[in-house]
């Protein structure tokens, strides 16, 4: 099987993308006073999913930089996470283990880390292709602070996920070569894209 790799441009282009995210996310952040200083949890052990090769392949190119040692041990981590995870699911438990990259407290592949990972904690909203509107009230301690600050919720600042959900859409597009459709589902928490290794793919569903 082949493995899906982000090209040059293609790898610079979501590193792009982060960096925008990170700075709409710290410009909301800031008109709310959200900090993450000082608070009990720690949203490294929220259950997040992923949905795309690109995301996926791009995790990759972090982990190969990485001390084999680290590395090895980040898959080991990996691997428990996965069959700790799927018990706990299989007893209709949401899973809240410790994301296998937290090293000490910190993210070891911090500049790598995913979408999710980057925009959870503040208000959101985002215009499905259907015309739907969602909304995200953001973590707790976030909505305490709205709360504290806004006498309606609603007159708290959102970031807007949309536009920034369609250059990740266009993305993946480009890198399964305008077929997106024909390829497999990506629904993988970061552990299974580890300890799966990185993403590969044979021919699409239409080919084979």
């Amino acid at each position: 099987m082949k493995e899906i790799l982000l090209s040059p441009n293609q790898s610079k282009k979501l590193a792009e993308l982060y960096q925008t995210m990170e700075e709409q996310y710290g410009a909301v952040a800031a008109k709310i006073g959200m900090t993450c200083a000082g608070c009990p949890d720690n949203c490294c052990d929220s259950y997040f999913l992923h949905y795309t090769y690109a995301e996926w392949a791009y995790l990759w190119e972090g982990l190969r930089t990485l001390d084999p040692a680290l590395l090895a041990l980040i898959i080991d981590r990996s691997q428990d996470y996965q069959a700790e995870s799927r018990h706990l699911l299989n007893h209709g438990e949401r899973p809240q283990l410790m994301c296998p990259l937290n090293e000490e407290g910190r993210c070891a592949l911090y500049s790598h880390r995913l979408m999710i990972c980057r925009l959870h904690g503040i208000p959101a909203a985002m215009t499905r292709p259907d015309g739907k509107s969602l909304l995200f009230p953001g973590c707790f301690r976030c909505q305490e602070q709205v709360r504290a600050k806004y006498e309606v919720e609603d007159d708290a600042p959102r970031m807007d996920r949309t536009g920034l959900l369609a250059r990740v859409a266009a993305l993946e597009s480009e890198l399964l070569g305008g077929r997106r459709h024909l390829y497999p589902k990506v629904k993988r928490t970061i552990a299974e894209m580890i300890a799966g290794g990185p993403p590969r793919i044979d021919k699409p569903f239409c080919e084979r």
